[in-house]
């Protein structure tokens, strides 16, 4: 980030998340204010159970909250229509999950093209894969690439389209940790060379040495807010 006032991308305010199981109410989310800037590479911290993805699913539009409000560049999405929450989706907001989601009988190419072909501004596909490192790849199956490639095919779909915010949920979850680095490269470059506010869900505490801004929650709360001084390059982190 620069030295001077970053762009607002999310602001919450006071976010609250109640889930009903059965009789009993499940408190996901207790109260969260939060701003995120442009450009910057944060990771949300805590144990399963925290409130991360909850909280990343409210900012993405894939969820809504029970109260409080949380804006997307002066847009109130908690008033938004399902029909606008859509549209804030698919023309903001890449997602990566733990599990890449890729359709088996299309090719790397073609997975990341079943995405372009509805975005409204999107980069080409074989551009997408050369930034993740898969520009040899292009014409390979899902079920012929390692799980960090078909995880990096993942990233190259999400930032096709050119979002303006990655949202990542536990994207080195299902990785071994030398598998798990290859594609943190890929993320850290793609925050580097196109900007994007990377939010990173993780459980591992080792992982946050690679990001601006570290927010740990736990009992859905954010019980901590910290800026890394220096941001340590992704082969450089060790868990």
């Amino acid at each position: 980030m620069s030295a001077t006032t970053p762009e607002t991308v999310f602001c919450a305010k006071a976010l609250t998340k109640v889930y009903a199981m059965g009789a009993v109410e499940v408190h996901a989310l207790r109260g969260i204010d939060l701003e995120l800037y442009a450009g910057e590479m944060v990771v949300l911290l805590g144990p399963s159970g925290s409130g991360k993805s909850t909280l990343l699913n409210i900012l993405g539009g894939l969820d809504t909250a029970t109260s409080g409000e949380v804006f997307y560049a002066g847009q109130n999405l908690t008033t938004a229509t399902e029909r606008e929450l859509t549209r804030f989706r698919r023309e903001h907001v890449g997602f990566v999950f733990q599990f890449y989601n890729l359709i088996p009988s299309l090719t790397a190419r073609e997975n990341v093209a079943a995405v372009t072909e509805i975005a409204t501004a999107p980069m080409a596909p074989e551009e997408a894969l050369a930034r993740v490192g898969l520009e040899r790849r292009l014409d390979h199956f899902p079920a012929q690439m390692s799980g960090g490639e078909q995880q990096r095919v993942a990233i190259a779909r999400a930032i096709a389209k050119n979002p303006s915010v990655l949202l990542c949920d536990e994207p080195t979850g299902a990785l071994d940790s030398q598998t798990g680095v290859v594609v943190l490269e890929a993320l850290e470059k793609v925050n580097r060379e196109l900007g994007t506010l990377t939010v990173l869900i993780t459980h591992n505490a080792g992982i946050a040495a690679m990001a601006d801004r570290v927010i740990r929650l736990s009992d859905g709360r954010i019980v901590d807010i910290r800026a890394n001084d220096t941001r340590l390059a992704a082969h450089d982190l060790s868990w």
